[in-house]
């Protein structure tokens, strides 16, 4: 196996890459099977022939425009909080905006627009929000 970052040669059981420290199978510009350099864009290895992993969204991993979106236009509900698995935080959210009219969520809303829109924000989980 390959790391799709830097290319080096990992051992198949490798979670990290010693080299640049990403996970082994994401980033685009290299083939996870044969190492050769590929076009970010691109799906196939033109080399091997074998599916590039980078642009696969991994199993239950959020995606960040629809959260971006969520936030957007209905975060001050906390709809965007219950989307990423923080329950407990969309409920309050909701609490604090009914309570309040609005008037107080307006503020954790905008912050969480800029969580998200810059990538800060994570899921539940720890994992980082999927971008295409």
């Amino acid at each position: 196996m390959y790391c799709r970052s830097c290319g080096k040669d990992l051992p198949e059981t490798a979670e990290i890459c010693v080299q640049c420290g990403s996970k082994p199978l994401a980033g685009r510009r290299y083939c996870q099977n044969c190492g050769a350099e590929t076009d970010p864009k691109a799906e196939v290895c033109i080399r091997c022939g074998v599916r590039l992993l980078g642009g696969v969204k991994p199993e239950g991993q959020k995606d960040w425009l629809t959260a971006l979106l969520l936030s957007i236009f209905l975060g001050y509900l906390g709809v965007d909080r219950f989307y990423l698995g923080y329950i407990g935080l969309g409920i309050l959210k909701l609490f604090v905006s009914i309570v309040t009219l609005g008037f107080a969520a307006w503020i954790w809303w905008i912050i969480d627009i800029i969580l998200i829109a810059t990538g800060r924000l994570k899921d539940a989980e720890g994992r980082e929000l999927y971008k295409k």
